[in-house]
């Protein structure tokens, strides 16, 4: 059977580690393709690079805009990432048409709906598995395992540079940049983790998976995004008082009103799976309407784990290569004709349930004065620590977790709250989410 030619755009990490377990597990994608899946063209700036990893076993080049053009190949891997050159690459691939696999979730989150629109038109696939939770096969998960269910909601640990830093603030109760001095020690982080740590990456991946779910178009640019480099320790320590775990979720959510698509540091019950999911590692949790709630776990980034999902993309677009583009699988899950323009709620419409941390002073009438704020917007207090104040102290804290409530609730109450003269400083606010 001849082979399908693949262009590989990129051999870094994980363009090394699809070389490599392509090659070691040739015979057995082939069974399972039933055909041979062939990297025929390397494109990279570093051409010395794609000799050492491939041993000169396929053509070379520093143009990727000559392998999109090659009439030879197939299908286009793009492993170079960013939203720049990127883009580009992947259209003029769609133009010629060539069928995309990619890892790359900023792309998508910002430029799929232009991208998915230009491969319908032009009757090839662009396969994205690899873009969310590395290994973890989320993608097909909610594409074709699901597809029986209304899915009501998705939350995810989607990020594992900050599951790694939020783990050993907790085991070890570090400091926020001493956990990050040694995740970027180990690898885990990027000389510059800002993406990763305020949140930005888990939004991109969310924002692909909220589409897949609900039809919806990429909303990235309408997502509430928070990080975790604000985070102190003592709320980590207090949150597991009251029998919770901090983690960075992405969640998103069908409501009557519209879709919540929102990321930031969370409280879970420290009973549910996901809350014990640490260091690198991802998780995702999906609630069908059918099957309940449902876990996925694994390596959510790394050479293998992520291209093991970009060879299951290679092996799913070699099996179609043929087939009529009306009987493939939507890229977002349904047909193009059926996708909705769903509203993205704003934060303020959000409703949950919140853990408040304040700073009084102690003395008589201060927690009266705040519960007397909270009960007239509404708001009613679940559970509640008040630590002891040391010995000649004249401050203490005051732990709070709320019922569920409008976030526009909780905003105006604690902004009456911090205006008391027994309120020192500005309040901590986390939501929380009990996942079932």
């Amino acid at each position: 059977m001849k082979p399908i030619h693949v262009g590989l755009l990129g051999i870094g990490t994980v363009g090394g580690g699809t070389y490599a377990v392509l090659q070691r597990n040739a015979e057995e994608i082939t069974r399972r393709a039933g055909r041979p899946i062939q990297i025929s063209i390397v494109a990279d700036k570093d051409c010395e690079r794609i000799r050492q990893i491939t041993g000169g076993s396929c053509r070379m080049t520093d143009d990727a805009f000559a392998v999109v053009s090659d009439p030879e190949v197939d299908i286009i891997v793009e492993l170079i990432g960013g939203y720049g050159i990127a883009r580009e690459l992947v259209l003029q691939a769609i133009a010629n048409g060539k069928h995309v696999v990619t890892a790359n979730k900023a792309l998508l989150a910002r430029h799929g709906n232009e991208i998915f629109a230009a491969a319908q038109e032009q009757g090839v696939m662009v396969a994205f598995e690899a873009a969310v939770a590395g290994g973890i096969p989320i993608i097909k998960a909610l594409r074709e395992g699901l597809t029986a269910n209304r899915i009501e909601w998705i939350a995810g640990i989607i990020n594992g540079t900050t599951n790694f830093i939020l783990s050993g603030m907790r085991d070890k109760g570090l400091s926020f940049a001493t956990v990050l001095q040694e995740a970027q020690r180990l690898g885990y982080a990027e000389a510059d983790p800002t993406f990763d740590v305020e949140g930005v990456d888990a939004a991109h991946k969310l924002s692909i998976m909220s589409a897949i779910a609900f039809g919806n178009s990429m909303s990235f640019e309408q997502a509430h995004i928070e990080g975790i480099s604000q985070l102190d320790p003592a709320d980590i320590r207090y949150a597991e008082q009251l029998g919770y775990r901090i983690k960075l979720l992405g969640i998103t959510k069908r409501t009557l009103e519209g879709v919540e698509l929102r990321v930031h540091p969370t409280l879970i019950p420290a009973k549910r799976l996901i809350a014990n999911v640490e260091g690198a590692m991802n998780a995702v949790l999906v609630k069908g309407d059918a099957v309940g709630a449902t876990l996925y776990y694994g390596k959510g980034a790394g050479a293998e784990p992520t291209a093991s999902a970009v060879i299951a993309d290679l092996v799913d677009v070699t099996r179609m290569h043929t087939a009529d583009p009306e009987h493939r699988v939507p890229h977002l899950a349904f047909q193009p004709d059926a996708m909705v323009d769903l509203a993205i709620l704003p934060i303020s419409e959000v409703v949950s349930s919140y853990y408040l941390r304040l700073r009084v002073e102690d003395r008589p009438g201060v927690l009266a004065d705040v519960t007397r704020i909270l009960a007239d917007d509404g708001i009613s207090i679940v559970a509640m620590i008040q630590r002891e104040p040391g010995e000649g102290e004249e401050q203490t804290d005051i732990i709070m977790l709320t019922h569920k409530t409008v976030e526009r609730n909780i905003d105006a109450a604690i902004a009456g709250i911090e205006a008391l003269p027994a309120v020192k400083g500005r309040i901590i606010r986390l939501r929380l989410e009990e996942l079932l």
